[in-house]
């Protein structure tokens, strides 16, 4: 029988799956839906950077980015950089939080998501000329902050299974 919090591949999950989540889109574009599309790796970092932050290192991060950068078709470390600020407002949240609660995460990484893409995507426009369809910029954003809530329980289940930590 596999034991989850002695395995290395279990304890490294959150990692794989960013690198993952960067090679690909999650749109459905292909199946004509157009305004369906979410930035996991946006509430991956968050939420491992508020929980435990030893899961995914500032390194793999940028790289994550780098690598997001060049599958989108965004300039070298755009994308890195809206993913270390998302680092910094959990950590920043993780500093400040006397209680943890499910909810007061999900109305902060509205606020972050909110702040990281108006600055990301202001330098894009401002800098680099970039056309953006705002009806789909706030569509990604909305359908983020929604899915926030799912992957934050479905993290915490993986969290006791693995750590045996049970975060509130």
């Amino acid at each position: 029988m596999i034991k989850f919090n002695q395995n290395k591949l279990f304890r490294n999950v959150p990692l794989i799956l960013l690198m993952v989540s960067v090679l690909n889109e999650f749109d459905f574009n292909y199946l004509e839906i157009y305004f369906f599309s979410f930035n996991f790796p946006f509430i991956l970092i968050f939420y491992w950077s508020l929980k435990k932050i030893g899961i995914l290192g500032y390194g793999y991060i940028f790289i994550a980015g780098l690598i997001n950068d060049v599958i989108v078709g965004f300039p070298l470390g755009i994308s890195s950089l809206s993913y270390l600020l998302i680092c910094g407002f959990a950590a920043y949240l993780k500093n400040i939080t006397l209680r943890p609660s499910l909810v007061k995460d999900w109305i902060f990484f509205l606020f972050t998501i909110t702040v990281v893409n108006s600055l990301i995507y202001m330098i894009l426009i401002l800098f680099f000329s970039f056309d953006m369809n705002y009806i789909r910029l706030i569509m990604n954003l909305l359908i983020t902050f929604l899915f926030y809530f799912m992957f934050a329980h479905l993290f915490q289940f993986y969290q006791k299974l693995v750590f045996g930590i049970k975060y509130d």
